[in-house]
């Protein structure tokens, strides 16, 4: 394992850091962000009182030579429905150069799921000076891996089927609670919603007629509500990850009859297999290289590169059983020397590539995922070293002492 570096420098004072490469960006950097981190009432139902999906973090253990676990959060277990809490992880991406948070969000029986630290910590906290934010619709079905007992069927606790009438209530909610925030996302002035599950998507709408339909419509009743436009993003995805994940069969085709705006990626093993059980970062990066210059080639529509921290997502396996590739995720292949330096060099490839096709946005897997063993939040090991490198590679706009004023504000 990493040896693990002074707790203390993560903790420095950003007066004290380098400032040098304090640059202004000419691209978005917006960072996925994984609201299960703070107690729901559903999955209190499922889990029991109290729970959130920190358990599975604290219970994460190494499970073969190599293997890098436990993760252990720099500030501890926080609950990121706590405004200050919010607050600080705004001054925190603020400073190192991540200009928004993409919300998964989700909408199950009729209702939101998973959004009070948006609603009630992040909204409340931000300004247009500080971030943006924006919804990436995470559509699929929530299955029962919190955690996956090997030998046990995957079922659904939720479906993220929508039928038109609910499609309407859900994207009307969106409409009304997000869109007309100073601080939500905007490309060329239109709103910016993006889409995970496209399969799901026709699944609960009736086809790819029906669900053109609604997206037509919902651009309709966005231009009644006042907006010029919406920007909507379609999630590329080659392979299955999630147990519930759909494959989109000839995706280009598919979003461009759905009339989507853009592309983008949730996170590099949608679309790179891992052939070793420790596969190293170097390489799938290779691959991921590749990939950009083939999906911008093969859309219609831009496609906004995707930069992905790390993948392990064994903490969502039960840590008694043996941990078993073959057996599909959470189980998978793990992505190792995921270190700062290597995700530096990621950094400077997808700038690279963003500049030559003026894309205006780079999606990174993810601010807190984790459970996947993908996040920018400081650990033990690494400290801010992830979180640095943006601010090497990207710069930031934002003034050092506003952010830190705000983050002590927030303690």
């Amino acid at each position: 394992m990493p040896e693990r570096r002074d707790a203390a420098v993560g903790n420095r004072p950003d007066s004290q850091r380098q400032t040098s490469d304090m640059t202004e960006p000419d691209v978005t950097v917006a960072a996925y962000y994984f609201p299960n981190y703070h107690i729901d009432p559903r999955n209190e139902q499922w889990h029991g009182e109290g729970w959130t999906e920190w358990e599975l973090v604290k219970r994460a253990t190494q499970r073969f030579e190599g293997h890098e676990q436990p993760r252990v959060p720099l500030h501890g277990y926080q609950d990121e429905a706590d405004p200050a809490v919010m607050a600080a992880k705004i001054a925190m991406a603020t400073e190192h150069g991540v200009g928004a948070f993409l919300f998964d969000w989700y909408w199950y029986s009729g209702r939101p799921y998973l959004e009070r630290p948006l609603e009630s910590a992040f909204m409340p906290n931000v300004t247009a000076d500080d971030m943006k934010f924006a919804v990436m619709w995470a559509n699929h079905h929530w299955s029962n891996i919190h955690p996956w007992k090997s030998a046990t069927p995957a079922t659904y606790l939720e479906s993220g089927s929508v039928d038109a009438q609910q499609f309407v209530a859900a994207t009307d909610y969106l409409l009304e609670r997000y869109f007309s925030h100073p601080a939500y996302l905007r490309l060329d002035d239109r709103p910016y919603l993006s889409i995970y599950d496209l399969p799901t998507l026709l699944e609960g709408l009736g086809g790819v007629d029906r669900a053109r339909a609604a997206l037509d419509d919902l651009r309709e009743r966005a231009a009644r509500a006042g907006f010029p436009e919406i920007h909507l993003n379609a999630i590329a995805r080659e392979q299955q990850v999630l147990p519930q994940d759909g494959v989109a069969i000839d995706g280009a085709t598919l979003v461009s009859r759905l009339g989507f705006d853009s592309v983008t990626s949730y996170v590099w093993v949608h679309h790179h297999a891992m052939p070793t059980l420790l596969t190293p970062y170097a390489d799938i990066l290779a691959e991921a290289e590749k990939g950009w210059g083939t999906f911008a080639a093969k859309y219609d529509q831009p496609y906004f590169p995707n930069v992905t921290v790390g993948w392990d997502p064994s903490p969502r396996t039960v840590q008694s059983d043996r941990y078993n590739p073959r057996l599909g995720y959470p189980h998978t292949n793990i992505i190792s020397d995921a270190t700062p330096e290597q995700f530096g060099r990621a950094l400077e490839k997808i700038r690279a590539f963003a500049e030559k096709t003026q894309a205006p946005l780079v999606t990174i897997n993810a601010w807190n995922e984790w459970t996947e063993g993908s996040y920018l939040e400081p650990d033990t090991v690494y400290g801010y070293g992830h979180l640095e490198q943006i601010r090497r590679v990207f710069g930031t706009p934002h003034r050092p002492e506003q952010s830190a004023a705000r983050a002590g504000s927030a303690q």
